[in-house]
C-alpha cells in the first residue's frame, strides 16, 4: 500500500496532476487545497496519497496535510459520498472549518458543495457528529456541545444552554450556525456565564 509518494511535477489538469518519481509518472488527484499548496511543474513535492482499488481502476488520492487526509477518509466512510463528493465538502469547508460545521451541525454549510443536497447533508452531520466531537481540537479553544459528562451537573447544563442561546441570537442576526459556534466557543470564558455579554463579545469577535 503506497502511503506517500515524493518527486517532481510534471504537469497539472483539472482536480489531479502528474508526479514524476524516477520517470515513473504517476497520476494523483487532489483538492484545490493541494494543488495550490504543492508547488509548480518542475518542483519536488511530498504528498500522503489513499489508494482505491477497483475491479477496473486503481486510484491515488493525494493530500497535503494529514489533517485533509483524515477527513476525507471520514466523508468517504458516509453512505453517498465518493472521492468527488468528498472534494467538493473540503473546498467549501477546509479541514479546520469542517470539523466546526460538523459540530455545530450546520447542514447549510455542507450544501454549498457541488453535488451535496439537504439529505446527504443531513446524513453526514449525523454520521460524523460523534467522530468530529473526538478529534483534537483544542488548539482552536473549541469543545463540543456533547462534552458535559453527566446530564446530572446542573452548572455545567445551564452554561451549555447559554451558549446555545447565543449562537442561536447570532444566527438569527444573519451569522453561519459554525462561525457563531465557534465565536461563543473562543469567547465563553471571558463571559462568565452572562448571555449578553457572551453575545457582545461573540459579535465582536466575529467582525474582528
Amino acid at each position: 500500500m503506497i502511503g506517500k509518494l515524493s518527486g517532481i511535477i510534471d504537469s497539472f489538469s483539472e482536480g489531479s496532476f502528474l508526479l514524476d518519481i524516477n520517470g515513473v509518472c504517476y497520476l494523483v488527484h487532489a483538492s484545490n487545497q493541494t494543488l495550490s499548496r504543492i508547488g509548480q511543474v518542475g518542483d519536488t513535492a511530498s504528498v500522503l496519497i489513499d489508494t482505491h482499488v477497483r475491479e477496473d481502476a486503481i486510484t491515488l488520492f493525494g493530500f497535503a496535510s494529514s489533517q485533509e487526509q483524515l477527513w476525507f477518509r471520514l466523508l468517504n466512510s458516509v453512505q453517498g459520498v465518493g472521492a468527488k463528493a468528498a472534494f467538493a465538502i473540503l473546498a467549501v469547508c477546509p479541514p479546520d472549518r469542517l470539523n466546526m460545521v460538523i459540530i455545530a451541525q450546520d447542514k447549510a454549510a455542507l450544501t454549498q458543495a457541488d453535488g451535496v443536497g439537504p439529505k446527504l447533508a443531513a446524513r453526514i452531520l449525523t454520521e460524523l457528529k460523534d467522530k468530529a466531537a473526538k478529534l483534537d481540537v483544542s488548539s482552536a479553544g473549541v469543545i463540543s456541545p456533547d462534552a458535559v459528562s453527566s446530564p446530572d451537573n446542573a452548572e455545567a447544563m445551564q452554561a451549555q444552554g447559554i451558549d446555545n442561546d447565543a449562537v442561536s441570537a447570532l444566527v438569527n442576526l444573519g451569522y453561519g450556525k459554525a462561525d457563531a459556534y465557534a465565536a461563543v466557543m473562543r469567547v465563553k470564558e471571558e463571559a462568565n456565564d452572562n448571555l449578553q455579554v457572551l453575545i457582545r463579545l461573540a459579535l465582536k469577535e466575529l467582525s474582528a
